[in-house]
């Protein structure tokens, strides 16, 4: 049984998912069986019907939303800590290769599942599991536990131009 990774893609710039979604294409290309759980999304992106192409694969939308414009509430929460729940037993279950945790550093960092939480359902996971958890705000202690991080960084954007979000480049 070959060991699974912890790898966090964090940072202020675009890509954490993009990069994911690119190691999940590659496993999934080479056989292995993926899962995404999306921590903040609740709607169609374009990602969601790569599960149509791939047998292999489960997208699921675990959260209520973002919440650009209002805080998160105590559904955000609950939405949140169950997610969390589900994604520990798919982790312990060996049933995928690779599991993706999108966006799951922002639901520690507005407080919806506390870092430890996270620490201890990584703990309960199958060895061979790899995992990615993207996200801005990764915790220190995210980062010390994980076997690869990477930082994204925003030197230039076109949004700072007006650009807006651009449907099958930028979601």
């Amino acid at each position: 049984m070959e060991k699974g990774y912890l790898r966090v893609y964090t940072g202020n710039g675009q890509g954490k998912t993009t990069a994911a979604f690119g190691v999940l294409v590659r496993a999934l290309c080479a056989g292995k069986r993926g899962y995404v759980g999306q921590f903040i999304k609740d709607e169609a992106y374009n990602e969601t019907f790569l599960s149509r192409h791939f047998k292999h694969l489960c997208i699921e939308q675990l959260g209520k939303g973002c919440f650009i414009d209002r805080r998160p509430d105590s559904l955000d929460k609950a939405a949140a800590q169950a997610a969390l729940r589900h994604v520990t037993e798919l982790m312990a279950s060996g049933q995928y290769d690779i599991v993706v945790l999108d966006e799951l550093t922002i639901a520690i960092h507005y407080n919806l599942v506390s870092t430890q939480a996270v620490l201890d359902a990584l703990e309960q996971r199958c060895l061979s599991t790899e995992v990615i958890i993207t996200g801005r705000y990764a915790p220190p202690e995210l980062i010390a536990a994980a076997d690869l991080v990477t930082e994204m960084k925003e030197i230039k954007h076109y949004y700072l131009q007006g650009v807006l979000s651009r449907d099958g480049f930028d979601h």
